[in-house]
Order: C-alpha cells, then sequence, then structure tokens
C-alpha cells in the first residue's frame, strides 16, 4: 500500500498544493515553518480523520479560508482508492471514500494503516495516563473496529453517568435503578477493554523491547507494566464501593478510563531518570513497535511518517532507524527535516527509489 498523490487545498499554511509520491521514500525539506509537518500531517489526516497535532477542525483551516481539502489517492492490494477529508467552518467534516461518505468516522480507521514518529511525542512521557491511553487504543484500534466501537460506547456511557452523578448533586435526588443500568453496561464494555488491552501488551512489549535492544545496542533495560484499577477487584463492586465518592465528585472515579502504562529505565521511571537520546529512543522503538503490530495482523505495511526525525538523534542513529525499517520490507515512508543534503545521504543508504520535495 502507498499514497500515490496528495491534494491540499486551503489546508493550514497550504492554499494549493499538489504531490506525487515515490512509493517507497519521500523526503520533505525546508526551513521551519514553511509546512513540511503539515504535509505529513494531511497525510495522518487521511488516515485517521483528524490531525495529530491539533484535533480542532477549524484550526486546520488556512486563515484566509472557510474551508479546508485534503484528496489522497492510495494503492492498496492492487487497487486504486481514493480518501477525500474535506470541513467547512461551522459545519461537520466530510470523510469520503471512492465518492461515498462514511456514516461513521469510525468505519475508516484502520483502512489505511498510518504510523507516525514525531517530537509531539514525548508527551507520552510527560503527560498524563489519557496521552498513554490514547495511543495503546490508537494502535489497538487500527486492527481491530470491535475495539474501538466499544471504546466509543464505553466513553458515551461514561460520559451519561458522569451527567448523571451532576444531576444528583444538583437536585439532591437519587435513582440507584437508572445508575444501576450505567454500572451494568459500564462493567461490560470496560471488562472488555481491560482484557482486550492485556492480551494486546501481552504480544507488543516483547516486540518493543526487541526493537529498544536493536537501536540502544542492548545497553539498557526498558519495561512497561499495564496498571488499570481493575487489577485490584471486580469493577462491579469497585462503582459500588466508590459510589459515595463518585456523588461527592460528581465524576466516575474507577474504571478503564483511568488505566496507564508505566513506562521504566532500568528498574525506574523514564521520565525523571531518562536523558533526551534515551527517551527519544524508547519513544522511536514504541512507534516501531507499533509499526510491526500493525504490519503483522493487517498483513499490509503502514505508511511511515518520520517527521523531524533527526532532532535530539544524530545521523548515525538516524540512518541505523531507517535502515531497519527499511530492511524490513519498508511499505512507504515520509521523512521531513531542514537540511536537504544529510537526509538524502541517508535514505540513499537503503537502496530504496526516493524522492526529495524541496519546500
Amino acid at each position: 500500500m502507498f499514497l500515490k498523490n496528495l491534494s491540499l487545498l486551503n489546508y493550514k499554511n497550504f492554499t494549493t498544493a499538489e504531490f506525487h509520491f515515490d512509493q517507497k521514500i519521500n523526503c520533505m525539506v525546508g526551513n521551519n515553518g514553511i509546512g513540511k509537518t503539515n504535509i505529513l500531517d494531511s497525510i495522518y489526516h487521511l488516515s485517521f480523520g483528524k490531525s495529530y497535532f491539533n484535533p480542532i477542525t477549524s484550526q486546520n483551516i488556512n486563515h484566509d479560508s472557510d474551508f479546508f481539502v485534503i484528496d489522497g489517492i492510495f494503492e492498496k492490494k492492487e487497487r486504486e482508492e481514493q480518501i477525500i477529508v474535506s470541513a467547512k467552518r461551522g459545519q461537520k467534516k466530510v470523510i469520503k471514500r471512492n465518492n461515498k461518505p462514511y456514516e461513521k468516522f469510525s468505519e475508516h480507521i484502520g483502512f489505511i494503516p498510518t504510523v507516525i514518529i514525531s517530537p509531539a511525542d514525548r508527551d507520552l512521557i510527560i503527560e498524563g495516563s489519557e496521552t498513554r491511553r490514547k495511543f495503546m487504543d490508537g494502535v489497538i484500534s487500527q486492527s481491530d473496529n470491535k475495539y474501538l466501537n466499544n471504546l466509543i460506547n464505553y466513553g458515551k456511557i461514561l460520559a451519561q453517568r458522569n451527567s448523571l452523578l451532576k444531576y444528583f448533586a444538583a437536585n439532591n435526588s437519587f435513582d440507584r435503578e437508572t445508575l444501576s443500568v450505567y454500572n451494568m453496561q459500564l462493567e461490560e464494555l470496560g471488562n472488555d477493554l481491560f482484557l482486550k488491552r492485556k492480551e494486546f501488551l501481552k504480544t507488543f512489549i516483547p516486540i518493543f523491547k526487541k526493537r529498544y535492544d536493536t537501536i540502544s545496542n542492548g545497553r539498557e533495560e526498558v519495561t512497561i507494566t499495564y496498571k488499570s484499577q481493575l487489577d485490584d477487584g471486580s469493577f462491579k463492586d469497585q462503582l459500588e464501593n466508590s459510589l459515595q465518592k463518585d456523588m461527592t465528585l460528581q465524576y466516575t472515579g474507577v474504571g478503564t478510563h483511568k488505566d496507564d502504562l508505566i513506562f521504566e529505565i532500568a528498574g525506574h521511571p523514564i521520565k525523571k531518570f531518562g536523558s533526551q537520546g534515551q527517551q527519544k529512543s524508547f519513544l522511536i522503538a514504541l512507534k516501531l513497535a507499533q509499526f510491526d503490530f500493525i504490519k503483522d495482523l493487517s498483513k499490509v505495511s503502514p505508511i511511515l511518517l518520520m517527521d523531524d526525525i533527526f532532532d535530539k538523534l544524530d545521523e548515525n542513529r538516524v540512518a541505523h532507524i531507517v535502515d531497519l525499517v527499511a530492511t524490513d520490507e519498508l511499505g512507504q515512508l515520509f521523512i521531513s527535516d531542514t537540511h536537504g543534503d544529510r537526509t538524502e545521504k541517508v535514505v540513499k543508504g537503503t537502496g530504496q527509489t526516493y524522492k526529495m520535495f524541496y519546500l
């Protein structure tokens, strides 16, 4: 699978732009602020129906316009597929596949498997548990539509239960029957999510460790630990036991929406004890493991977007990473960088075909 052509209209800092890509490696080169990252982000947008860097639709429209259109022609399993994402200010975004709009955006997730590596990934280490859950959920959802639907439904039921708790507080009332219905639905969906996450990590963590060992030449021991309240007892009992606290806070305090991933290096939190280089290597290993996991399940090599990959990594390390991907039956790779010479030097070494785009 690969992206053949990309057209942008009023997307971020592009008024109009059109690109015809190599099916292996494509390098976006130019000064900071010129739009290299936005091109990679538009490809991500075609894959996931949203921007990686700014999920607020209106803020992805060029300042001088009232709409944007991203139009991509992909080749997948020897068939041409056109994906169009468009949005007007004040209106709902539209995603079309071969001119047919999706009724639900979730139906599109996983059709164009894509992995992005970006300096913004550092949020996975420095931010709260929600960021790490979103990463885990994003990887699973690209290959498991049932999981994605359960996740969406869990979020809806959770929001309804929280609204009910606020209603109880505002009206000094209590309706156990309605609350029990929400509890039962949360329990069923939450248990499914919990079991699927455990199953996923059982496969994913060894892949991640192997990638990190290769990147770091086996110099450090890294671990990922899944932390969930559901390990401490049944979801049903925890919902009952936390009822008084939930009513006071007007918020559901237990459940799989509190799950987290603990990242450690040599037995210590990588957030506090990892150097910038170690953190960067950790994040790249995460994303390459994501690439491997999706590829193994879908039997399709995901599109790989490497944004500003030279940030905090030396040229030799980047060459090693690009080499790793290239020798693993690379699908299609997009790289953004400020220096064309060093980028071309690295991609030439892979022996793959490539195109340079100077912006």
